[in-house]
């Protein structure tokens, strides 16, 4: 029956994606509403067309996703364009990360938010979900500085958000002195140097077997079982040590990364075009997917800490971007709309809500709740803001 439900949801993406086009909106918001009709809008009538337990079966399709996603992004990050382009994509995406987590503290405190809880949930504000600005970027095959700048940003968000969230969630833990300790501030780094060391490693693998495997068959093959290698090893180590997360998308980031830096332009080209030609159902399923896990009835919990949250978190990374930009003398329509690009959020922050249980659990369930909101609304406004910039900005040529 897994089977018969996997073509459920391909046809659905495609019958949505069709529509979406038709509606001059981007393909992946065709995909989640189409998931939000077959899943939570038709569970509000009792009709559950996708069971509770075929969607825990189908969750790896979302690691795999994820994976090819990383991997595409870290190829991007090319050694000569950070000597091109410099310290710009760096700077941007600790001001985005910083200001998105300051100006929803902010306004929470100033509500009167108990400081603990308010530190926690702002943490999570600085995760920017890659997915979908990248799909919009593909589709509508966006090129300038804008697009350039974004894709950098969104790889090196992971990295801000995960430092940015054990640091404030380091100080959270500080209104509880039996819990602090040096370990606590120095958990993320290690963290993110622990995901990093097993993307090299991975990277310089996978660079070694594409030289050695030169048919097409081969090298794609390579391709996913090096994603899926990856991807597994992050799972299994959470297993053995659940209190120290190593990265999936940081590690495929950095395979990507090393990849493109050892190999020829050529070569990379060739393999990224295999790769480009396996995904589209992959990404098609887990935007569906995504949609159809989405829990209308949040909505009507989050109250103005929501409110907060889902508007300031905004706010924080458009004015966090353009003054990024503006510090590195950026183009100026890289100021006014690459922020915009940074508003769909989704596997990072859900992943982070699952750590803050053990850290506030008596604001677990509102913690929870702020969050899928928030992801529901920016994963279904997200693409249409990332689209409207690009497309304010020059670098998509027509919407059709």
């Amino acid at each position: 029956m897994l089977l018969f439900y996997l073509s459920l949801i391909i046809f659905t993406g495609l019958i949505f994606g069709k529509v979406a086009k038709y509606l001059h909106l981007p393909n992946v918001t065709g995909y989640i509403i189409g998931g939000l009709i077959i899943g939570p809008i038709l569970g509000l009538f009792n009709i559950k067309i996708i069971p509770e337990n075929v969607l825990d079966e189908v969750g790896i399709i979302s690691q795999i996703a994820l994976g090819f996603i990383a991997f595409s992004i870290g190829t991007e990050f090319k050694i000569s364009y950070f000597k091109r382009v410099g310290k710009l994509p760096i700077v941007i995406a600790i001001l985005e990360s910083f200001f998105a987590i300051i100006a929803v503290l902010v306004v929470l405190l100033i509500i009167g938010v108990d400081p603990q809880f308010a530190l926690v949930l702002s943490s999570i504000a600085a995760a920017t979900a890659p997915a979908a600005t990248i799909m919009v970027i593909k589709q509508y095959k966006a090129k300038g500085d804008v697009t350039e700048n974004l894709l950098s940003v969104v790889a090196l968000d992971d990295a801000t958000a995960i430092i940015f969230f054990g640091l404030f969630v380091a100080v959270a833990r500080g209104f509880d002195s039996e819990t602090v300790n040096v370990y606590t501030f120095l958990k993320p780094f290690l963290e993110i140097f622990a995901s990093l060391t097993l993307g090299f490693i991975s990277g310089i693998i996978i660079t070694f077997l594409l030289r050695w495997y030169t048919g097409r068959g081969n090298r794609t093959n390579v391709v996913i079982a090096m994603i899926f290698l990856v991807s597994s090893i992050t799972v299994i180590m959470k297993k053995v040590v659940p209190d120290f997360e190593v990265s999936a998308l940081l590690a495929c980031m950095m395979m990507g990364s090393i990849f493109t830096n050892t190999t020829k332009e050529e070569n990379v080209g060739t393999v990224m075009g295999l790769v480009d030609r396996i995904t589209p159902p992959i990404f098609l399923m887990f935007f569906v997917i995504s949609g159809i896990e989405l829990n209308l009835q949040v909505l009507t919990t989050v109250g103005i800490i929501g409110v907060v949250y889902i508007v300031f978190r905004v706010v924080g990374k458009v004015s966090g971007a353009y003054l990024g930009a503006a510090i590195c003398k950026a183009p100026s329509k890289v100021k006014k709309y690459l922020g915009f690009g940074l508003i769909p959020q989704a596997g990072v922050a859900i992943g982070l809500t699952i750590v803050a249980d053990s850290i506030v659990p008596q604001y677990a369930p509102q913690i929870k709740a702020v969050v899928l909101s928030a992801t529901l609304i920016y994963e279904l406004v997200g693409p249409l803001m990332t689209r409207a910039s690009l497309k304010a900005a020059g670098e998509i040529e027509s919407i059709k």
